[in-house]
């Protein structure tokens, strides 16, 4: 039955796998058996639910992950469930460095992936942050006060676009480097694009 829930499209992201082989395939196998639709997104392997996303595989140097779109609205009690930074608002992970772990969590998995599955049938919806609640650094505030076609057009950017933007700027340490970024991402911002958009 997971077989044949297996998508070709998806087969080759685990035939390439050069680390974590043989977690991923379990993973895949652990994720169907739960009744989910695979997909390729962002180039991972994603499982959806009536087309909504529900959780994704994905892999990083010291460990694989399986990561819950909605992660912050399932009840951890275990307390496996990691958020990956403190930007990460909706997003969790559990993160696995061996194939062992993952058959001993196998049980746990389903319960969360169900869970998850509960939540989307719900329509339960993560509560973002808003763009006026990240701070603003300095460099980008006086700039906004300075031109205002700048501020114009970051206040007609998406949401999500702005918080890219404000956590870019905010991230760097020294106030040079968050002045050089204000002045690389200026052009960008005016004609109305995200930070990695081209």
């Amino acid at each position: 039955m997971t077989k044949d829930r297996m998508n070709p499209e998806v087969d080759f992201y685990f035939s390439k796998a050069q680390t974590w082989q043989n977690e991923l395939e379990q993973l895949r196998l652990i994720v169907l058996d739960c009744g989910l639709t695979e997909v390729l997104k962002w180039g991972s392997p994603c499982y959806t639910f009536q087309r909504s996303n529900i959780v994704l595989i994905h892999v990083f140097k010291e460990y694989c992950a399986l990561l819950f779109f909605k992660g912050a609205l399932l009840q951890n009690a275990d307390g496996i469930l990691i958020q990956q930074t403190e930007n990460v608002q909706g997003g969790r992970q559990i993160r696995f460095t061996n194939v062992r772990e993952i058959i001993q969590l196998k049980p746990l998995l389903k319960a969360y992936i169900y869970e998850a599955i509960e939540v989307e049938k719900a329509g339960l919806t993560v509560k973002f942050k808003k763009s006026t609640e990240f701070a603003i650094a300095e460099e980008f505030q006086h700039r906004l006060a300075e031109i205002p076609a700048l501020k114009t057009a970051f206040d007609a950017l998406t949401p999500g676009r702005q918080r890219a933007y404000l956590l870019y700027f905010a991230q760097a340490k020294q106030s040079r480097t968050r002045e050089s970024r204000v002045e690389k991402c200026m052009p960008q911002i005016l004609n109305g694009k995200g930070l990695n958009e081209e």
